[in-house]
């Protein structure tokens, strides 16, 4: 907006430097970019990773299934051990457990499990590959849109933080421009800017 009414401001003002239009039109074309660019990169960077990740959960969800597992004897506990997927489980206890695969192989293994204090014979759920080996869960679609609305609002600001720093970078090699004209002009002037009869 400031753009705007710089312009404005300077569109007959017989003070106007061409310099001061020059950053107000840089102005002015930087929001604008900021305005229809920095959307457009965000919407086209959060559709491709919603494509991208959507993709990854139909895979993951085609490859690994869900099994029901037995404790045979609990391990251990940790209570820094969170799901990754954030699905609201904290896995705390460390298990030997063991398994029927989806194709119908016996497995024995150490899992981390969300049961406070696991009995031999407690039974849960585990998520295996096609040959029965424990995997984490797959990908939920709410989980993979909303990291791809992350992505497209990252996208987004990126592409406005880059608009803006070319701006201010253009403006500042203007302002430096002005500076070192400035800086001729007063050596032209000389040491005898002032001084009576020097003809100043």
């Amino acid at each position: 907006m400031r753009a705007i009414r710089g312009l404005w401001r300077w569109r007959r003002n017989p003070l106007c430097r061409a310099t001061d239009l020059a950053e107000a039109w840089v102005a002015l074309a930087g929001l604008l970019l900021i305005l229809s660019v920095a959307p457009l990169l965000g919407v086209l960077a959060g559709g491709a990773a919603q494509d991208t990740l959507q993709r990854s959960v139909r895979e993951q969800h085609e490859s690994r299934h869900r099994v029901t597992a037995t404790v045979v004897r609990p391990l251990e506990r940790s209570t820094l051990s969170v799901d990754p997927e954030g699905a609201g489980e904290s896995l705390r206890s460390r298990v030997l457990a063991d398994w029927t695969g989806p194709d119908g192989s016996r497995h024995e293994g150490s899992v981390t499990v969300g049961i406070d204090g696991p009995d031999p014979g407690d039974r849960f759920g585990l998520w295996t590959d096609e040959r029965g080996r424990a995997v984490a869960r797959p990908l939920d679609g709410a989980t993979a849109a909303t990291h791809a609305v992350l992505a497209g609002i990252g996208a987004a600001v990126a592409a406005a933080a880059l608009v803006e720093a070319g701006r201010r970078i253009a403006v500042w090699r203007m302002v430096r421009g002005r500076y070192a004209r400035w800086e001729r002009e007063w050596e032209r002037a000389g040491p005898d800017w002032g001084r009576t009869g020097t003809g100043s």
